[in-house]
Order: structure tokens, then C-alpha cells, then sequence
């Protein structure tokens, strides 16, 4: 990983921590701006670390590093507060372009994932693991998306495509927009709704009904 991320200057390796709970201690020691993060590992795990480190150090971005593509474990690291995940089998050039990303909070959610997050939070029985429930708006307890949330239509817009795991080129194609204004619009979303990552803004999409399946 150090060899990786030495052929980028944009990287440079603060610490490095053979297990979990030398991680918290070195992540408050050192206050990275990104912490690499193996899931696997003796005594205290990656995923318990990943929640001391976040709830000490919100800032601090997480990336869990994994042999395995198993879906409940990136959910559940994703759930502690890991910003995303990363296959050990990628190439050099693929880690460093989705670091990069992810230090920039330009980096999507996958597809599959968002699926996963909203159908945690829908009503037992609105759908299936394998499928979407089908294309509606999503409006919790009756209550009216305009009233609950401060956002704009058009910020609104983006968070939908967003939630359903766009990425910002993506975004900004459908929209007729550039990929710099669909930054802006996502930090000031961040901001108003004191959020800090993409999962945090689908969890928030669907329970203020601003959801809408794509088939």
C-alpha cells in the first residue's frame, strides 16, 4: 500500500498500524486526513475501529480494504462511518484514482450498495434483496418533503441521483451542468443537513421522501 500510494505525490503516508487498536491511537496521535482500513484483523476488528476513529474524528475519511467483495461487510463498514471500500486485488491506477476521489468527496457509491442502504431502511415487506420495490416516490408517515427539508429543488435533484449512486460526471451530464457545480451543490447539501458522506445523504433521501426508483 505504501509502495501505491508513494506514486502519487497527492499521498503522503502519515503512520501505519498493525491492528485495529493501534489505529485509533495513531489516528488521534496523528490526525490523518484518510485512514486505509483492512476489515480482518486480530483482537479489535476494522469495523469496531472504524467506529471509535469516527466517533472521535468525523473528518477523518475511511476506506476499508478487503480481499472479499461480501456486500454485509461493506454495508455494515459503511454504516459505521467508512466512506468507502477498496478491492486489494485492484490495480495501482484504480487505487489511486478512487483515493484520490474520495479525498476530494467526489467518489460514487456503487449501485448495488445504495440498493442495499435504502432497502435497510424501507418498511418490512416494501421489497426484496433482489429487486427495487416499484418506481414511487417514497414519503414516509404522510409527512411532505418541501416542508421537512431546507434544500432547493434543484439541490434536491442532485441528492436523488446521488442516493441512487451517480456519480458527479454522471450527474452533471444529466443535468446539463458541470462537474464543479455539482461539487458545490453537494457540499452546500452536506452543509445544510450536517451530513458527511454519500450514504449518510441516501439514509436522509429516503427518510424525507425524496426518493425515486429508477428501473
Amino acid at each position: 500500500m505504501r509502495m501505491i500510494l508513494g506514486e502519487d505525490a497527492f499521498f503522503e503516508v502519515a503512520g501505519e498500524a498493525a491492528g485495529g487498536e493501534e489505529a485509533v491511537q495513531l489516528a488521534e496521535r496523528l490526525k490523518p486526513d484518510l485512514v486505509l482500513m483492512d476489515i480482518r484483523m486480530p483482537g479489535v476488528d476494522g469495523l469496531e475501529a472504524t467506529s471509535r476513529i469516527k466517533s472521535l474524528f468525523p473528518s477523518i475519511k475511511i476506506v476499508m480494504v478487503t480481499v472479499s467483495d461480501d456486500i454485509a461487510d461493506l454495508f455494515e463498514a459503511i454504516k459505521r462511518g467508512a466512506q468507502g471500500y477498496l478491492l486489494k486485488n485492484l490495480s495501482p491506477s484504480a487505487w489511486l484514482d478512487y483515493l484520490r476521489a474520495v479525498s476530494l468527496d467526489q467518489a460514487p457509491m456503487s449501485r448495488e450498495l445504495a440498493t442495499r442502504i435504502l432497502h435497510e431502511f424501507l418498511p418490512s415487506g416494501a421489497g426484496t434483496a433482489g429487486a427495487p420495490p416499484a418506481r414511487t416516490k417514497a414519503q414516509p408517515q404522510g409527512r411532505s418533503a418541501s416542508l421537512t427539508t431546507p434544500l432547493t429543488e434543484r439541490e434536491k435533484e442532485i441528492l436523488e441521483r446521488v442516493a441512487h449512486g451517480e456519480s458527479n460526471r454522471e450527474v452533471a451530464q444529466t443535468l446539463g451542468i458541470s462537474e464543479h457545480t455539482v461539487k458545490n451543490h453537494l457540499k452546500n447539501i452536506l452543509q445544510k443537513l450536517h451530513l458527511d458522506n454519500r450514504v449518510q445523504l441516501t439514509r436522509y433521501a429516503y427518510e424525507h421522501g425524496l426518493m425515486e426508483w429508477k428501473k
